[in-house]
């Protein structure tokens, strides 16, 4: 088993946001330190679990479909890796965003 060396310490990381619980994230942003690029709310699926499941964007599915490159975080620890996900914490499962070339996250909408 392989060691993740995180990008920020333990001592690095702020309370930013309370209450909201935990999440799943790829190793694109808490090891190489990419911004989030792809977040969406799913329903959550264990007592902790927010539904939210964050990404750089530049993952391929080989890389999603392997256990090793995820882990379960705070959506704390992830907030803290990239401030600009915090106003959207709060929308409803379902909800899938994605950052633009300017720097927004957009709603993802998919054509019927």
């Amino acid at each position: 088993m392989q060691i993740k060396k995180f990008k920020l310490s333990e001592k690095q990381l702020e309370q930013l946001v309370d209450k909201v619980g935990s999440c799943i994230a790829t190793d694109k942003i808490t090891v190489e330190g990419l911004l989030v690029g792809y977040m969406y709310r799913t329903e959550p699926e264990f007592d902790s679990d927010s539904g939210w499941r964050f990404f750089s964007g530049t993952e391929s599915q080989e890389y999603v479909d392997n256990p090793n490159n995820s882990m379960i975080y705070s959506v704390n620890t992830i907030a803290n890796y990239d401030k600009a996900i915090i106003p959207f914490l709060e929308f409803d499962i379902g909800t899938e965003l994605e950052r633009t070339i300017d720097n927004i996250f957009i709603t993802v909408v998919h054509d019927k």
